[in-house]
């Protein structure tokens, strides 16, 4: 099949095969296939006892059906006849050469034609005679072992139309060549934008994952020293996907990171500039959803600003469940916006998991998502479990109910309270 075209208005129409009646297809196979170089394109035993085989040329898309008629058919009476079907090639002589030393015969040697065709319009009343294009090429015939032949050419307007296909095929090689090494760099530079260490906190384990759906992506995680034995923990999710999202996402990392600053004592105020800063650089259609955490080490308190993130999670020692809601609306949609925090007491024994829609939203084969429900039930069974270990485990549970093509980034944070 040719390619596809991106119209699809009209049906799709192609020729499927073209009938070629042999004695035996087993031996057609082999002259095909051992001497011309085909391919096989089918082989099927059909319900009925026949047998389905089908031969193609190594480049192209029309294939041959080998087809062995009854001796008492119609259609046994053509074997051995011209079959009108013609190959072209850029190189007939080459081919001849080649296919001759294999053991296939030719009618007669390649012969050089030029052909004039009427295709112009006819000459106005008294006006010169029209130059009727001239278009040369090389003929030749050959036969299969039943006898059939066919006919083996080369034009010159189909080699200057095959010269130009290779060119464009090597031009899009080169551009799908440099765009993959381009998304390969890229792809480094955003895992630096990760976090590359891990502040060491005395009352939480902690750990996080980004798991991209293409190379790179608009998920982003972060864990900052903000001093005094205060930390941030931010979750982040880009509206959109792929290239476009990365850069929203380093921006939004460039942003956020260069405003903890003011973190200490003014979190609001740092969820304002990074906001401001957001809305300036990207596109008026850019947000995203934050949820950032401000946890001390000392009391064990988290004051979070949840910015139209998913609900982080809180499984509590005694098995019960807290969620902390949003906050505020989506970070850099707004130039005004106003951001307000909410308070939650970790206890020893409690579970915090952040987490993107990539984890809830994944689906299986009848379109049924992991679900909230799921997660919770995945952190209930890995709570013994250090924050690493339990991420693997969630993450292998979300893989097997959706074993499809991952669809978007899979993230997650999980903090645990010694």
């Amino acid at each position: 099949m040719g390619e596809l075209r991106v119209d699809s208005a009209s049906p799709f129409l192609g020729i499927h095969a073209i009938n070629i009646y042999v004695k035996d297809q087993e031996r057609s196979l082999r002259f095909f296939v051992d001497q011309l170089g085909f391919r096989v394109a089918f082989d099927a035993r059909l319900p009925y006892g026949g047998r389905w085989l089908a031969v193609g040329p190594p480049d192209g898309d029309t294939v041959l059906a080998l087809t062995a008629p009854s001796p008492r058919s119609k259609e046994y009476q053509l074997i051995g006849r011209s079959t009108g079907i013609v190959f072209v090639t850029e190189d007939v002589l080459g081919t001849y050469e080649q296919w001759r030393r294999q053991g296939v015969r030719f009618r007669s040697t390649p012969r050089l034609r030029r052909v004039q065709y009427d295709t112009v319009s006819p000459a106005p009343k008294d006006g010169p005679e029209p130059q009727r294009p001239v278009w040369g090429g090389v003929f030749t015939r050959f036969q299969d072992v039943d006898g059939n032949t066919y006919s083996l050419v080369g034009f010159d307007a189909v080699n200057r139309e095959i010269d130009r296909q290779r060119r464009q095929v090597a031009i899009r090689l080169e551009a799908e060549r440099r765009a993959a090494q381009e998304l390969e760099i890229a792809k480094q530079v955003q895992a630096r934008l990760f976090p590359q260490t891990m502040p060491p906190m005395e009352t939480l384990d902690y750990a996080g994952t980004c798991i991209q759906a293409r190379q790179v992506g608009g998920d982003y995680l972060d864990f900052l020293d903000l001093g005094r034995r205060r930390y941030g923990l931010a979750i982040a999710d880009i509206a959109g996907k792929g290239m476009a999202a990365a850069l929203i996402m380093a921006n939004l990392q460039a942003s956020l990171r260069s405003q903890c600053a003011i973190a200490l004592d003014e979190p609001e105020r740092l969820l304002c500039s990074v906001n401001r800063l957001f809305f300036e650089n990207t596109h008026e259609s850019s947000y995203a959803t934050l949820f950032f955490g401000e946890y001390c080490d000392e009391t064990r308190r988290l004051r979070y600003a949840n910015c139209g993130h998913l609900a982080p999670l809180v499984i509590r020692g005694d098995g019960s469940l807290a969620r902390l809601e949003s906050t505020s609306t989506v970070v850099g949609l707004f130039s005004e916006w106003d951001c307000a925090f909410a308070e939650h007491r970790l206890q020893p024994g409690d579970t915090l998991a952040l987490y993107t829609d990539g984890v809830t939203e994944s689906f299986n084969e009848a379109g049924e998502e992991f679900g909230e429900q799921r997660l919770v039930e995945a952190l209930h069974r890995h709570r013994e479990a250090p924050p690493r270990e339990t991420i693997a485990s969630v993450v292998d549970e979300v893989r097997r109910f959706s074993p499809e093509e991952q669809h978007d980034d899979i993230t997650l944070i999980v903090a645990k309270c010694r």
